[in-house]
C-alpha cells in the first residue's frame, strides 16, 4: 500500500469528523478565492493612506496572483512529501501573517510584499485542500458532492469579497479587508488536527532546480502577462519579462526529463484526460474570471450601479453556480459521461458570454445582464466540478497532491493570462465604454469556443 493510500485509510476511519473536514476545504477554496476580490472596493483608500500611484496601485492585485500562481505546483509538490495536513496548517499560517502585514502595512513595498505572501499562503492551502478532499473522500460514493461543495465555495467566495469589501471598507477602514482573513485563519488552525488525521510523510525530496526553475518561470510569465497591457506589449519590459519567462518553464521541462524525483512528472501528462482536463480548467479560467471583472464594469460604468448594487446583480448568478454544482451537477454526473457535461457546460458559458458581448449602452439589467449571466453561470456550473475531479482522478494516488497544484495553476494562470489578454482588448476599443467591454465578452467567448473543442477532443467518456 502506497504511504498516500495509508494516509487515505487512516483519514477515512474519521468518518463522522468528515463534514467537518470538508466545511475546512470549503473555506480553504472560499477565502483564496476572496482574497482576491476582496480588495477591489479599496483600492483608493490604500493608494491615499499607502501612497501608490495609479501606476503602481495594480500590484495590490497582482503581488497576490502572481506568487499564488507561480508556487503551486511547489505546493502540491510538498503536499505529497510532507502530508497535505502539514502544508494545510503552514499555509494558513502564512496566509495569517501576510494578511496581518497587509492591513499594517504603512508603505507601498511593505504592502505588496505582504500580499505576495498572502499568495504563497494560499498557493500552499489550494493543492493541500484537494489532497485532503480526496482523502477524505476518495473511492466513497459522497466523492462528487464533496467535489461539488468544493467547487461552488470559488464563486460565493468572490461575490462574498465584493460585498464585504464594500462594508468593510466603509464601515471599518480599508486595514479590515485584509484583517478578516486572521479570525477564519485561526479557526481553522484550531479545528484542523480535529478534521484530518496527521497521515504519513511521502518518499523522495524537492527538486530544488526544478522547484526553482518553474516557479521563477510561471512567476516572470504571469508578472509579463499583467503588467503588459500597462507598459505595452511591444515594450522592452513586457518582452524581456515575458521571454525571462518562458526561457526558465523550458528550463524546467528539460529539467523534469532528467532528474531523478521531478516536481512534475511529464509522464502525467500522458495519462487519459489528464491533460484535456488541465486544458478545460486553464480556458474555463480564461473565460469565466474576465467575464466576472467586466460585468462588474459594466454595470458599475455603464449602467451606472454602485459597488454595492453591482454585487447584488451579481447574487442570483452565484446562487445559481452553487444550486449548479451541489445539486444538479452531481445528480447528471450519474447520468453523462465527463465529456458531455464539460463540452456542454462550455457551451452554455459561450452562449451566455455572447449575449452579454449585445448588451447596448442603455442596457436593462433583466434583459441584457440576468438572463446572459445565468446562463453563463449554468456553464461554469455544469464543466467546473467534472474537469476538475476529472484532473485529479487521473493522476495515481502519490501523485494527488501534484495533480491538485497542476490543476490549481491551470485555472489560476487561465484567470491571469484570459484577463490580462481581454484587458488588453477591451484597452484597444476606444470608440465607448460599452464598445469596450463588448470587446472583452467576445475575447471570453472565443476562449470558451476553444474550451469547447479541447472537451470535445481530449476528454474520453468514464463517467463524470
Amino acid at each position: 500500500m502506497s504511504t498516500t493510500q495509508s494516509a487515505r485509510a487512516d483519514t477515512l476511519q474519521h468518518a463522522p469528523h468528515r463534514r467537518w473536514g470538508l466545511a475546512l476545504i470549503a473555506a480553504a477554496q472560499f477565502v483564496v478565492i476572496m482574497d482576491t476580490s476582496i480588495i477591489g472596493v479599496a483600492l483608493s483608500d490604500i493608494a491615499r493612506d499607502v501612497g501608490f500611484s495609479s501606476e503602481s496601485l495594480s500590484w495590490v492585485f497582482n503581488a497576490y496572483v502572481v506568487a499564488f500562481g507561480g508556487l503551486l505546483l511547489l505546493g502540491g509538490r510538498l503536499s505529497d512529501l510532507f502530508g497535505a495536513r502539514r502544508v494545510f496548517t503552514i499555509g494558513w499560517a502564512v496566509l495569517l501573517i501576510g494578511s496581518l502585514g497587509a492591513g499594517l502595512a504603512g508603505d507601498t513595498w511593505v504592502e505588496i510584499a505582504a500580499r505576495a505572501v498572502q499568495g504563497a499562503g494560499a498557493a500552499l492551502i489550494a493543492p493541500a485542500a484537494l489532497s485532503l478532499l480526496m482523502a477524505l473522500f476518495g473511492g466513497t460514493p459522497q466523492l462528487p458532492r464533496a467535489f461539488a461543495v468544493y467547487g461552488a465555495a470559488a464563486p460565493i467566495g468572490g461575490t462574498a469579497g465584493v460585498f464585504l469589501g464594500g462594508v468593510l471598507t466603509e464601515y471599518l477602514g480599508w486595514p479590515w479587508v485584509f484583517y478578516v482573513t486572521v479570525p477564519i485563519a485561526v479557526v481553522i488552525l484550531a479545528l484542523t488536527p480535529v478534521a484530518f488525521s496527521a497521515g504519513t510523510r511521502g518518499t523522495g525530496r524537492v527538486d530544488l532546480t526544478g522547484a526553482f526553475t518553474g516557479t521563477a518561470g510561471l512567476a516572470l510569465t504571469v508578472y509579463g502577462i499583467v503588467r503588459a497591457p500597462e507598459a505595452g506589449w511591444l515594450s522592452v519590459e513586457a518582452i524581456g519579462t515575458l521571454t525571462a519567462g518562458l526561457l526558465l518553464l523550458g528550463l524546467f521541462v528539460a529539467r523534469q526529463t532528467r532528474a531523478a524525483q521531478p516536481l512534475l512528472r511529464l509522464g502525467m501528462l500522458r495519462l487519459p484526460n489528464l491533460a484535456g482536463a488541465n486544458i478545460a480548467q486553464l480556458l474555463l479560467g480564461a473565460a469565466w474570471i474576465p467575464m466576472w471583472f467586466f460585468l462588474n464594469l459594466y454595470l458599475q460604468k455603464v449602467l451606472g450601479a454602485s459597488a454595492f448594487a453591482a454585487g447584488t446583480a451579481l447574487v442570483p448568478m452565484t446562487v445559481l453556480i452553487v444550486i449548479g454544482m451541489t445539486l444538479v451537477a452531481p445528480r447528471l454526473s450519474t447520468r453523462l459521461t465527463t465529456r458531455t457535461m464539460v463540452v456542454s457546460g462550455f457551451v452554455l458559458l459561450g452562449v451566455g458570454v455572447t449575449w452579454l458581448a449585445l448588451a447596448p449602452e442603455d442596457g436593462v439589467y433583466a434583459v441584457h445582464v440576468l438572463p446572459a449571466s445565468l446562463i453563463a453561470a449554468s456553464g461554469m456550473a455544469l464543466a467546473f466540478v467534472p474537469s476538475l475531479s476529472t484532473a485529479i482522478a487521473s493522476a495515481p494516488p502519490e501523485e494527488a497532491g501534484i495533480a491538485s497544484g497542476l490543476v490549481n495553476t491551470s485555472y489560476q494562470i487561465g484567470s491571469a493570462v484570459g484577463l490580462a489578454v481581454l484587458t488588453a482588448v477591451s484597452a484597444g476599443v476606444g470608440t465607448s465604454a460599452a464598445d469596450a467591454y463588448s470587446a472583452a465578452f467576445i475575447g471570453a467567448a472565443v476562449m470558451a469556443a476553444a474550451g469547447f473543442l479541447a472537451a470535445l477532443f481530449m476528454l474520453r467518456a468514464p463517467r463524470a
